[in-house]
């Protein structure tokens, strides 16, 4: 991945989600990442002036495309289906990205409060809590509360898997309790 004038930063961001693809975030060193486009340290220090600026802009590039797994459910889907698919999507993409994952939640800027409501993966998940509340099937009252329920169950879950006692569980059996997890979940916001 030789780098040959242009967008320096951008370069440097696909080398940091190369290294932290499979290795997380302990794998991302501004070193490591400037050897793998063919520039000097210094030449990265005029973009990200900390490993952590760079481990952030990979961390945001990852929930970039994090939310774009999770709302690749079928638009044309009923709201409840919508939000199981971005559940399942948030579930999917941890365990297939694990490195990912933990460089989005477990890396040095980890995106806390207000700035993790901010975050593509988490608005994926409150537009479709959203659209439960245009449609009368989830009071408005609740919604809230409805996106940190919903949050922690599927996070939860793909915490059990990848690091917890669910582990060693067959991949089939695994995703039958990832569905179940999900479906229990919206039955639960969605109760009246």
């Amino acid at each position: 991945m030789a780098y040959h004038h242009g967008d320096l930063a951008r370069a440097l961001i696909e080398a940091g989600l190369e290294a932290t693809r499979t290795g997380g975030p302990d794998a991302l060193t501004i070193r490591s990442a400037t050897r793998m486009v063919g520039v000097s340290p210094n030449a990265a220090y005029r973009h990200f002036p900390a490993r952590s600026a760079l481990l952030d802009a990979v961390s945001d590039a990852v929930q970039q495309r994090m939310a774009d797994a999770m709302a690749a459910a079928d638009p044309g889907l009923g709201p409840r289906e919508r939000l199981r698919g971005v559940g399942l999507g948030y579930i999917a993409f941890a365990l297939t990205e694990p490195g990912w994952f933990s460089v989005s939640f477990f890396g040095d800027g980890v995106p806390g409060g207000q700035k993790l409501a901010a975050t593509p993966p988490f608005r994926a998940l409150t537009s479709s809590l959203d659209l439960l509340v245009h449609t009368g099937e989830l009071p408005a009252d609740r919604r809230r509360s409805a996106g940190w329920a919903c949050w922690s169950a599927v996070h939860g879950f793909a915490e059990l898997a990848l690091r917890g006692p669910l582990q060693t569980t067959d991949r089939d059996e695994l995703w039958s309790h990832a569905e179940a997890t999900v479906d229990a979940i919206i039955r639960g916001v969605c109760a009246p």
